[in-house]
């Protein structure tokens, strides 16, 4: 009698949708302001569509978000795959994002790729090339760049000024970036064991003693933050 086998793990994107962004100085939270004619998580949202390994694509939005349904058009995005569970904290909207994976049928040992929103210049191949590197490892990781800039710790003086107090050492420093792919079952137990503080899931990971790898991201996945992000982001897109 042959033994069963086991169902094959599946890859999930989680796209954290909930914040206000307010550094980006936008009306609307930034994830919906307008970059090159379109709310900038249309963006985001065309390139995790367009990557073949993805079972499906969750966001996670604020239970009041009203936005999302009006500026992404229905035939663009499953609302099946849309959940109003939003945190008051990346943290608690990602762990409330990972509790609403299972409720769709996620698994233990399934993938989950955790993608910010304002990280609208992503490629497929940016994605793929995680997939490919993470796979078969036992923790999982995330795409990132080594430093190359020179680094200054600020001292905040009384006055408002903010002066260099040191400068740091950049050998082996990257810069996080997203997606980040850890297993359902693991990123759940790393968040509920980190708590609310933690600003990327691979530091809630590696808080419960795992290594996650780094693999090489691009310099253009940047974060959409500020008011010149914007007009940077639009100069990519148009040369693509």
């Amino acid at each position: 009698m042959t033994a069963p086998s086991n169902p094959p793990q599946r890859l999930y994107a989680l796209v954290p949708c909930g914040g206000v962004g307010e550094r980006a100085g936008t009306p609307l939270p930034k994830q919906y302001a307008l970059l090159a004619g379109h709310p900038l998580v249309r963006h985001t949202l065309a390139a995790l569509r367009a990557v073949p390994q993805l079972a499906a694509t969750l966001v996670v939005i604020g239970p009041h978000d009203h936005h999302f349904e009006t500026l992404v058009p229905a035939d663009e995005f499953d609302r099946r795959w849309l959940a109003r569970v939003g945190g008051a904290t990346r943290a608690a909207t990602v762990t409330n994002g990972l509790a609403a994976l299972r409720e769709r049928g996620a698994r233990d040992d399934d993938w989950v790729l955790v993608h910010d929103a304002a990280r609208c210049l992503l490629r497929p191949e940016w994605v793929e090339r995680l997939i490919a590197a993470c796979a078969d490892d036992a923790v999982g990781g995330l795409l990132a760049l080594p430093l190359s800039d020179t680094l200054k710790r600020s001292t905040d003086d009384l006055g408002g000024e903010s002066r260099v107090r040191e400068t740091v050492p950049r050998q082996g420093l990257w810069a996080a970036q997203t997606p980040q792919m850890f297993r359902l079952g693991l990123l759940q137990q790393a968040l509920a064991h980190a708590g609310a503080q933690v600003t990327d899931e691979a530091s809630a990971v590696e808080a419960l003693g795992h290594r996650p790898r780094l693999v090489a991201g691009d310099w253009e996945n940047l974060k959409i933050t500020w008011p010149a992000d914007f007009g940077l982001a639009e100069r990519l897109l148009a040369t693509r």
